[in-house]
Formats: C-alpha cells, sequence, structure tokens
C-alpha cells in the first residue's frame, strides 16, 4: 500500500445534502473505469457511521478498544481506524493513505482546496449554490438553466444526466490521456 502522498490527479464532487453527489459520483466513476481509468474515491461523511456490523469479530475487535482493525480476505481488505481523541483527519492524510490511481474522485468536502464540480438538484435547493463563495467550484451539474442559478456563464453547466460530457471534462481537466 501507498504510504506517500498520492500523485494521482485529485478532482471533487460537492454539493448541499440530497443534490446527488452520489449518483453522481457513482455515475463517473462507472463511466470513467469503462473508459479504461483506475479511479479511486474518497467519501466525507459529517456524522458518526459505522461500516462495521454489530456483532461481527471485527466490531468485537473495535468495541474491546482496537485503534485499528483490518478486515482482510482474498478479495478485498478495509482498515477501521478509530480516532478516538484525534481530530478528524484532513483530505491530505486521507489521500496518503490510497494505492496509486489515475483519477481519484472526492465526495464531499467542500472546503477542501481541490478543484470540484458542484452538483445543483432544483428539488434540494435550500441554501445558496456553494459555488458563489467557493473558487474551487469550477463546473456545475444541475437539472436547472444557467439563468436559473443566476450564473453569468463563467462555469460550465453541464445537465445532471450528461455523465459523458461531465467525464469528458474531468478528463481533460486533469489532463488524463490514454497512452
Amino acid at each position: 500500500m501507498n504510504t506517500k502522498m498520492t500523485t494521482s490527479p485529485v478532482f471533487g464532487i460537492t454539493g448541499w445534502k440530497n443534490a446527488g453527489k452520489t449518483t453522481m459520483t457513482e455515475k463517473l466513476v462507472r463511466e470513467l473505469t469503462q473508459r479504461g481509468w483506475r479511479v479511486s474515491t474518497i467519501k466525507h461523511a459529517h456524522h458518526d457511521f459505522d461500516i462495521d456490523v454489530e456483532g461481527t469479530d471485527s466490531w468485537r475487535h473495535r468495541k474491546a478498544g482496537a485503534g485499528e482493525v483490518a478486515v482482510v480476505s482474498s478479495r478485498r481488505f478495509a482498515i477501521i481506524h478509530e480516532n478516538m481523541d484525534e481530530a478528524e483527519p484532513c483530505l491530505d492524510d486521507i489521500l496518503a493513505r490510497l494505492s496509486p490511481a489515475d483519477l481519484v474522485l472526492v465526495e464531499g468536502y467542500k472546503q477542501g482546496t481541490h478543484p470540484k464540480l458542484e452538483v445543483i438538484r432544483q428539488a434540494s435547493q435550500k441554501q445558496a449554490p456553494i459555488y458563489e463563495t467557493n473558487e474551487t467550484i469550477i463546473a456545475l451539474a444541475s437539472d436547472l438553466s444557467a439563468s436559473d442559478l443566476k450564473q453569468s456563464g463563467h462555469l460550465p453547466l453541464f445537465q445532471l444526466n450528461d455523465i459523458t460530457s461531465v467525464a469528458d471534462f474531468i478528463e481533460r481537466f486533469c489532463g488524463l490521456k490514454k497512452s
């Protein structure tokens, strides 16, 4: 496993709750991997979450006090790290733990310094769009028009379901080229 900072391009998918970030990320992973790219993802959660099921051996190890538990099989492995009294790790710390990939898609991390596409869905738009105050937003995907977004056209705007065009944009922006 890589222990150095990833040199993989990092591109974010962000937006407010229920905007469609996970759906966009899932579709982009599918599209980009079908094009032959190795894609890794990082998902930021704003709440207490658990990927371990109560009663499993690894859950029991964590509840007994283990700071890290690795679950390993011939098909995959996972390392569950308890932050305990530590601060939430920053994105760079998590990137440093990833194996090399052609691209890392990051879902969430609104305030990170990496470039991002903001997903804006009319039905879930309860707050001002992030791009209005965040210069790291370099593109938008929405079911709204540019005039509905009061967007002057300075950012590329994609339709939510135009995954091919969004993937093309990410490839160009990140400099991904097939050899």
